[in-house]
C-alpha cells in the first residue's frame, strides 16, 4: 500500500475525479452508467472517460459491461485498504485521533435501541414516490416510524394521480404538502436515523452531510410521473410504484433494527434497495 496509497491521493486531488468518487460512494453498491455520470456531473463523455480511466487505473473504480453499457462502482475492498493504510500509518492505530469529530462527540448519533424511528425519503420533485413512501410507513409502522418526504427541487403541488392512488388505498392525504429537503436541515429539524433516496437524481446530487450520520440507502426506482400514455397507462404507473414501494417498506418494518449493529443494518437496508420490488398493481 505504500506505493499504491499516494497514486490514490493524487488522483483523488483534481476537483472532477472526486466529484466522480464521491457521486458514486453516494451510490455504492449501485453501478451506475457513464451517461448517468456525464449528465449528474455535466461532463463531456471523452471528460468523464479520462476520468474515470484514472480512477481505474488507480484502483478505486470498476468498470461493468451491461450490454451496450459500462457501468461504474467504487472498489470498495480497495477503499477500504487505503483507509485502514492511512489509520495504521498516520494515526498509529488510534482511531480516536483520526475519527471525524460528528462520530467521536458525545453528542453524535444516538444509538439504535427500541423507540421510534425518524425516516425522511427523498425525490427530486416530492411529488409521487416519496409521498407514496412516507404515507405507507406511516400507514404500516406508525408506531414505531415517524416518516417524512421531501424533495431537492420540489414541485409546487402533489401529481394528482398519485394522491388519487393514495386516496383509494385509504391513506389520509389531508396533511401531506410538497417540501425542499432544506426544511430538514435546519437546526430545529427532526434527527433522522434512516434517509432514503428514491430517485437516482436525487441520490446523484451533493448534499450536506446529516447530522447524527443517520443510515442511508439509495432505493432508486422509475418515476412513473414521466410515463406518457392514456390516463389508464398512466394510472397503471403509479399503482406499480406505491406496490414496489410497499414491498420495500413491509421488508424494512420487518428488520429487527434494535439488535442490529450498525454495519449488519446498513447491510440489510442495501439488499432492499437492490432487491426486485416489483408488484402487480
Amino acid at each position: 500500500m505504500e506505493k499504491e496509497t499516494p497514486s490514490r491521493l493524487s488522483t483523488l486531488g483534481h476537483p472532477q475525479r472526486l466529484a466522480i468518487f464521491r457521486l458514486l460512494m453516494r451510490r455504492y453498491p449501485d453501478r451506475v452508467a457513464a451517461g448517468e455520470l456525464a449528465e449528474a456531473l455535466e461532463l463531456k463523455a471523452s471528460t468523464l472517460s479520462a476520468y474515470l480511466a484514472a480512477l481505474m487505473q488507480a484502483g478505486l473504480v470498476t468498470q461493468e459491461r451491461a450490454g451496450t453499457s459500462l457501468r461504474y462502482a467504487i472498489d470498495m475492498t480497495e477503499v477500504r485498504r487505503t483507509f485502514d493504510y492511512l489509520l495504521l500509518d498516520c494515526c498509529r492505530g488510534r482511531p480516536e485521533l483520526c475519527s471525524p469529530v460528528s462520530l467521536s462527540s458525545p453528542t453524535g448519533a444516538t444509538p439504535m435501541t427500541d423507540r421510534n424511528y425518524n425516516v425522511l425519503f427523498i425525490c427530486t420533485g416530492n411529488s409521487a414516490r416519496s409521498i407514496f413512501a412516507e404515507s405507507i410507513l406511516n400507514k404500516l409502522a406508525g408506531d414505531r416510524f415517524v416518516a417524512h418526504s421531501a424533495g431537492t427541487k420540489p414541485s409546487s403541488e402533489l401529481n394528482p394521480f398519485a394522491l388519487e392512488v393514495l386516496t383509494q388505498k385509504g391513506h389520509d392525504i389531508s396533511t401531506l404538502r410538497s417540501k425542499n429537503v432544506a426544511e430538514f436541515q435546519r437546526p430545529d429539524a427532526p434527527k433522522f436515523d434512516f434517509v432514503f433516496t428514491v430517485c437516482n437524481q436525487a441520490a446523484n446530487e451533493d448534499c450536506p452531510a446529516w447530522t447524527g450520520q443517520p443510515v442511508s440507502a439509495h432505493w432508486g426506482m422509475p418515476d412513473p410521473v414521466k410515463v406518457e400514455g392514456t390516463a389508464a397507462e398512466k394510472n397503471l404507473a403509479f399503482h406499480q410504484a406505491y406496490g414496489a414501494l410497499r414491498n420495500r417498506i413491509a421488508a424494512f418494518t420487518a428488520l429487527p433494527i434494535a439488535s442490529l449493529d450498525r454495519i449488519s443494518l446498513q447491510k440489510a437496508v442495501d439488499a432492499i434497495g437492490r432487491s426486485d420490488a416489483a408488484a402487480p398493481a
